[in-house]
């Protein structure tokens, strides 16, 4: 099998969507063989393509809110790995960014997750992110987020998953219709990522 940056140099050098990206190929994803979480996101947004860093935006800052850690620590690649569907910024259209290249996930996610053997809970943001770990659903977002437990209870020697919004602005009426999200999941979900990454720092 592949080494984690074998793979990330061949994925980092992928012109697979080329012709689709109208700002262009960047690749921009953040991986180690230590990570023990990982964040599956949507896609880079235009400031993230523009500096190359995963969650370089205010979705990153609410992000790395929800999850209790500063900025060493979420760039800490030994800690977080961040693989999003789309790994280069699609562009934008009328509502927002576009959906993620579906030639992305197809070609890279297997091997690359593959890839991160130390891996033990997912952070997946989003439907897309969702919907390709878990599957498709009859439920919503919202319906999947409050079901949490489901799918985060698994059997010993599993990656866990946790269903989770988007930290985006554009989901702050979200959040204001959906108060227990912050009140009851996040506790939980900062506590989760504090005993992994305790676990990660131990002798």
């Amino acid at each position: 099998m592949q080494s984690i940056e074998e793979i990330s140099r061949e994925a980092r050098a992928c012109r697979l969507c080329e012709p689709a990206l109208p700002h262009g190929v960047r690749p921009v994803f953040q991986v180690s063989a230590q990570a023990r979480i990982l964040i599956a996101g949507q896609a880079p947004g235009r400031r993230v393509h523009t500096s190359g860093i995963p969650f370089d935006d205010p979705s990153g800052d609410r992000l790395r809110q929800w999850l209790g850690v500063d900025k060493d620590t979420f760039y800490d690649p030994d800690c977080f790995a961040i693989v999003p569907m789309g790994f280069c910024y699609p562009g934008t259209g009328k509502s927002g960014d576009l959906a993620p290249r579906k030639e992305c996930a197809p070609a890279w996610r297997e091997k690359m997750l593959a890839a991160l053997p130390a891996l033990e809970l997912n952070l997946l943001i989003g439907q897309y992110a969702q919907a390709w770990h878990l599957g498709k659903s009859d439920q919503n977002l919202t319906e999947r987020v409050k079901d949490w437990q489901s799918y985060y209870e698994t059997e010993p020697g599993k990656v866990r998953n946790l269903p989770l919004p988007h930290p985006s602005p554009r989901n702050n009426i979200w959040l204001k219709r959906n108060p227990w999200f912050e009140e009851l999941l996040i506790p939980e979900l900062q506590r989760m990522v504090a005993l992994l990454l305790n676990k990660k720092r131990a002798p």
